[in-house]
């Protein structure tokens, strides 16, 4: 589960590194996202490449949709899905991701969802 001021890594090709949650999108007083949420971040490093166009800067506010988390996801299959870090991908504020690709497996909640961009640029699902 996020929450504000989670820091959480980009796996994308954007060129941010790591980001700080200020808001949980979707509801009035939500705490609390989980996979498949959109959530509000402040960049606070991105990549230092000299040849590559980098597409956003460090203390910019974007959205960004969660990947994977730490926590545990049951699914109706009573199988469990727990990832070894809290990452994102960052999109733009008509829900159309930044990047071009995105670096590691997405889990399959998201190939059903508004969200099918970003699963059909993903290395594969979980």
């Amino acid at each position: 589960m996020i929450q504000t001021e989670t820091l959480l890594r980009v796996t994308d090709n954007s060129g941010a590194k790591k980001v700080a949650c200020i808001k949980v999108l979707g509801g009035f007083r939500r705490k609390f996202a989980n996979l498949g949420d959109l959530i509000v971040v402040s960049i606070r490093r991105v990549k230092q490449h000299k040849k590559k166009k980098i597409k956003v800067r460090e203390g910019e506010v974007v959205h960004a949709l969660v990947v994977r988390t730490k926590s545990r996801l049951v699914r109706q299959n009573s199988t469990q899905l727990q990832c070894q870090e809290n990452s994102v991908v960052l999109m733009t504020n008509k829900n159309k991701p930044f990047a071009t690709r995105v670096l590691g497996p997405v889990p399959r909640l998201l190939r059903h969802s508004k969200f099918m961009k970003v699963a059909s640029l993903s290395a594969g699902f979980i």
